[in-house]
Parts: structure tokens; C-alpha cells; sequence
């Protein structure tokens, strides 16, 4: 579906209308005067929601931009950590490691010390230090 704003189709399709609209008020005996004073303020209304409409596409345009550049995804639980991996490699090595260790790595990752994971985790620091440990030698092959 295209959004975007099209200001020549806008303005054929303003254009059909107020040709549309002027006749019935004719018809209807609306002094020339009234006519035109309607007519300049429903241009004043075109133009105000043309640029309104075209700032937004602008927008769009800029926001579509940021969506798509390589900013990193935030992590805060392990199926986020497991889904922003795109090497299928490095998911199997993920995937051979426990939940408990995955979890510990994305706390780390979110800058949680040691201490506080432990108390977190209920295990003991030395654990923790030895889960990291354990899940860095599996995935060493991986450093670039």
C-alpha cells in the first residue's frame, strides 16, 4: 500500500471537486462573491493540509530511514539475544548452552556486576564467573 502524498493527484482531485461544488452553489442561486470567498478559503485549507501532508511523507521518509540503518537491537531477554543472532553457527553453539547461562550473559550484557546477577540468580559469584567462562570457550571460534 503507497502513502505517500501526490500533490499533482491531490490537486486534480481538489480541482474536480470545488468545479463540482461551484456549480451546485450557482445552482442554488449563492451570490459570486460568496462563492469566491469560499473558494479562497477552501484553497487555504489545500494548501495548509498539503503541507501538513507533506511534512508527514518527510517524516515517514526520515523514520523509515532510522527503522532500517544498523543500530543495535536492545537485548533484555535471552529469546532477543537468540533472535538478533544471524550467523547459524554461533545460534547452534548458543543453543547448546543452558537458558541459566543465557540469562546470565544477557544481564551482562545489560551491565549488571556479578554480584548483582548472583543475588539475582541465586547463585553463588564463583558460579556465575564460571558459567561465563565455560560459555566464552565455546564460543572463542567466534571472535573476529
Amino acid at each position: 500500500m503507497d502513502t505517500s502524498y501526490n500533490h499533482g493527484k491531490e490537486e486534480g482531485q481538489w480541482q474536480r471537486w470545488k468545479l463540482a461544488e461551484e456549480e451546485v452553489l450557482r445552482a442554488c442561486g449563492v451570490d459570486e462573491s460568496a462563492i469566491e470567498q469560499l473558494r479562497i478559503w477552501d484553497r487555504t485549507m489545500f494548501n495548509s493540509d498539503r503541507r501538513f501532508y507533506e511534512k508527514l511523507q518527510d517524516a515517514g521518509t526520515y523514520l523509515d530511514s532510522v527503522a532500517e540503518s544498523d543500530t543495535p537491537s536492545e537485548i533484555y531477554t535471552v529469546a532477543d539475544l537468540l533472535n538478533d543472532i544471524e550467523n547459524i553457527e554461533l545460534l547452534k553453539a548458543l543453543l547448546t548452552a543452558d537458558r541459566l547461562t543465557l540469562y546470565i550473559s544477557v544481564l551482562k550484557m545489560n551491565g549488571y556486576s556479578t554480584n548483582e546477577i548472583a543475588a539475582l540468580v541465586h547463585l553463588s559469584t564463583d558460579a556465575i564467573y564460571k558459567r561465563i567462562a565455560v560459555l566464552k570457550r565455546k564460543l572463542k571460534k567466534f571472535q573476529g
